[in-house]
């Protein structure tokens, strides 16, 4: 999934002047033990197909990373307008799709959504795009009410390059680490922005909590 040569030159920099969002679907879920998280079904869908769904409410061009050998994933989200990218050394981490994936989507500030946040919902997504927009600079990171760093993150045009140096599984780390003086924390409600499940019990224990 690259520019094609005959692409317009207009419709390329239009593209390149739009907030992107780019949604982290090549983990493992080797907690799970045979289960894949991200296709445990919240209110009848799958967890991709939410988070997705989520994503493309916003207007934004969306595009997921996937890894090679979990097809199952890309039949959940075969019938939405996002671009799938397949990282081929996803087992390598995080670093790894942002590095691949970083390197397809069209330059311009870009969001980062892991996606597996259970409880993230698409008016917190508006919430971040909102800052962006008036302040299309900073790095951004979403944060529980109690002021955990969390997601998703956004990164202004000029940091992109960045993330295609990045390696091993500690995702933009770095990033947020280099540039404290540009990043900004976006209070999110409750603990929107670092609700992941990575076991079957955390799953049952969230599924009790929420009365489903």
């Amino acid at each position: 999934m690259t520019r094609g040569a005959d692409s317009p030159p207009f419709l390329w920099h239009q593209q390149a002047m739009t907030l992107s969002i780019l949604i982290l679907a090549a983990g493992s879920s080797a907690r799970m033990r045979g289960k894949d998280k991200l296709l445990e079904l919240i209110d009848g869908v799958p967890q991709i197909a939410r988070i997705a769904r989520a994503a493309l409410a916003t207007g934004s061009p969306t595009y997921i990373a996937l890894p090679p050998d979990r097809p199952l994933r890309s039949r959940a989200i075969a019938d939405l307008p996002v671009m799938q990218v397949i990282v081929p050394d996803a087992a390598q981490g995080m670093g790894a799709s942002l590095r691949h994936a970083a390197g397809l989507v069209p330059g311009g500030a870009m969001m980062i959504l892991l996606a597996d946040l259970v409880d993230l919902t698409q008016d917190d997504l508006h919430t971040m795009i909102a800052v962006q927009r008036t302040a299309p600079d900073a790095l951004l990171r979403g944060a529980a009410v109690d002021g955990t760093p969390g997601h998703p993150a956004i990164i202004p045009a000029d940091l992109r390059p960045a993330l295609l140096s990045l390696r091993g599984d500690a995702g933009a780390r770095a990033l947020f680490h280099g540039h404290q003086g540009r990043l900004r924390l976006i209070t999110l409600p409750g603990t929107h922005a670092t609700t992941d499940l990575d076991t079957p019990e955390d799953w049952a224990t969230w599924r009790a909590l929420r009365g489903a």
